[in-house]
């Protein structure tokens, strides 16, 4: 089925523009990307598109009801599962029936759906949750859980047009792949807003949504992307060219401007020397500072419609290209031991979470992933090699280095502070006060941002504002924990973050469902595995 959005605005509360006059069509079976940095309106434009919010201007053409998958579940946590299916009227009329009320409204409820609950319990169960009952709240399930609910629903309804908002963003391995082969298999018209790009690359088109339009790219995500790097390409080319331009061209007025004074000066000593009358000279001298005039506005003119191609120029340039990243190396040396675990487990109650004690060693200079389905103790294992926790079996040592844990939430900035104030926490070497706010200008947040509250910061800001902290105090750790810190960044960020732990030449330890990001960094190949 069809999807046609024609001339969309949006408008918030404020009256600000989010996006305007955004078009595009979607034939029936096609499978789109929709991809943009954050805030740029993506999840609004799905909840336009299933009518969770009223259209303000412009039109959107449905050729068939909409099935979603949420990125957020908070509207959800009072119902039950069947309640989140939609499946609960359905259920309630057969058992009425099943109990003696067969009233016209049951039948009419029902729809001949005979077999809606076996059906439910059946889509439940594909996603392992087969232990779940339809009755259960959805404030008890997990993130994952939750997520695998929502999917469940696509093989109950069989929806012809399928809404998706970051789908993998809390599933294992297993289930992703899962995911992954039914949107290759489906015959659905499907829309996927997404960052993981082992999934954008199993998608035919890609549609970047930014405020003022929408573009479309026919291939996937790395073709997209190979795009995208030419266009940048030939725009930091073409931005080089015209502030080289613009230099030459306040020279050349600069010296323009100096010779005509010079001759001016000169004119007006011969004249007084040739004796000229006081009113010639005038007339002379109103001639030359129109000349003069004439002159400082053609450089001018120039220099001005040079200075708004370089402003446009630069608004075209992604902020990657534009944003200068400096991580500095450990000092320690390659392949000195840092934590040495000998048989370990932990319990929980009276089971031991893992089914055989660990044993590793993690020397400087690694980089590993740990990998395992939900469940299986990943954060618990973080917490042993960092000594939040010991283990209840087995030991662990831990040689004296720094560390840094990154989180998924980036909680190592302070909500209650500015971004100035955070970043200020970090000036250890006491930068004076200019240069912090040289540092944070580098890092994308000018002057008007200096006193937003941390806590207002989207989870590319706040990433982005821990590598600011990172570079001002200049204390590069020995050992790095990325805790799945790709899950709330759109694609720009992921590519900062990817690039900026590529170049950084300390030990890192990974636990992460994006398998693109652990392969790019070098962690791919050698891990921890948990069962």
């Amino acid at each position: 089925m069809s999807i046609v959005v024609k001339n969309l605005t949006y408008r918030h509360s404020d009256n600000t523009i989010l996006f305007k006059n955004i078009s595009f069509s979607i034939n029936k079976g096609e499978k789109v990307a929709l991809i943009g940095n954050n805030g740029s309106g993506k999840s609004t434009l799905l909840y336009l598109m299933q009518r969770y919010l009223n259209v303000q201007e412009g039109e959107v053409i449905m050729s068939s009801p909409s099935y979603y998958v949420p990125q957020h579940f908070e509207q959800y946590s009072k119902q039950t599962v069947a309640e989140a299916l939609k499946v609960d009227d359905k259920i309630n009329a057969l058992h009425s029936i099943l109990n003696g009320d067969v009233t016209s409204e049951n039948f009419s409820i029902l729809n001949e759906d005979w077999n809606i609950e076996e059906k439910s319990l059946a889509a439940l169960s594909f996603w392992g949750l087969s232990h779940i009952p339809l009755h259960q709240k959805m404030e008890t399930l997990s993130g994952g859980e939750k997520t695998k609910v929502f999917l469940s629903g696509i093989q109950i309804h069989a929806p012809a047009i399928l809404l998706m908002d970051e789908p993998t963003n809390h599933l294992d391995k297993p289930s992703r792949n899962k995911l992954y082969d039914l949107i290759t298999t489906s015959s659905a018209t499907i829309i996927i807003v997404s960052h993981d790009r082992i999934l954008l690359n199993r998608l035919s088109y890609i549609y970047e949504l930014e405020n003022n339009g929408i573009t479309a790219y026919g291939g996937n995500y790395d073709f997209y992307k190979a795009q995208k790097e030419q266009q940048q390409t030939s725009l930091l080319t073409l931005l080089n060219s015209k502030e080289k331009e613009l230099r030459l061209a306040r020279k050349v007025a600069q010296t323009m401007a100096e010779k005509k004074q010079k001759h001016d000066s000169r004119g007006k000593k011969n004249n007084i020397k040739k004796g000229i009358s006081r009113m010639a000279m005038n007339t002379l001298q109103d001639k030359a500072e129109k000349s003069t005039s004439k002159l400082k506005e053609v450089h001018e003119e120039k220099l001005a419609s040079l200075s708004g191609n370089i402003a446009e120029l630069r608004t075209s340039i992604s902020d990657i290209q534009m944003m200068k990243i400096n991580f500095n190396s450990s000092d320690l040396h390659i392949g000195k031991i840092l934590i040495t675990a000998n048989d370990i487990n932990f319990r929980y109650g009276n089971h031991f979470i893992w089914e055989k004690p660990l044993s590793f060693r993690i020397r400087s200079g690694d980089r590993l992933s740990i990998i395992g389905n939900n469940g299986s103790g990943k954060t618990t294992l973080l917490k042993l090699i960092t000594g939040q926790l010991e283990p209840n079996k087995g030991s662990i040592d831990r040689t004296e280095i720094s560390s840094l844990y990154i989180d998924q939430e980036y909680s190592i900035i302070r909500q209650e502070l500015s971004i100035y104030e955070q970043a200020q926490m970090y000036n250890l070497r006491h930068f004076p006060e200019h240069e912090v706010k040289m540092i944070l200008n580098r890092y994308l947040f000018p002057y008007d941002t200096w006193n937003k509250s941390c806590a207002l910061l989207s989870g590319g800001e706040k990433m982005r504002l821990m590598l600011c902290c990172l570079m001002i105090s200049n204390q590069t750790p020995d050992l790095i924990i990325l805790d799945e810190p790709t899950n709330n960044l759109d694609i720009q960020n992921i590519d900062i973050i990817t690039s900026v732990f590529k170049e950084y030449r300390g030990t890192i330890l990974v636990v992460s469902h994006d398998t693109r990001f652990v392969k790019e960094i070098g962690a791919a190949d050698t891990y921890i595995e948990l069962h």
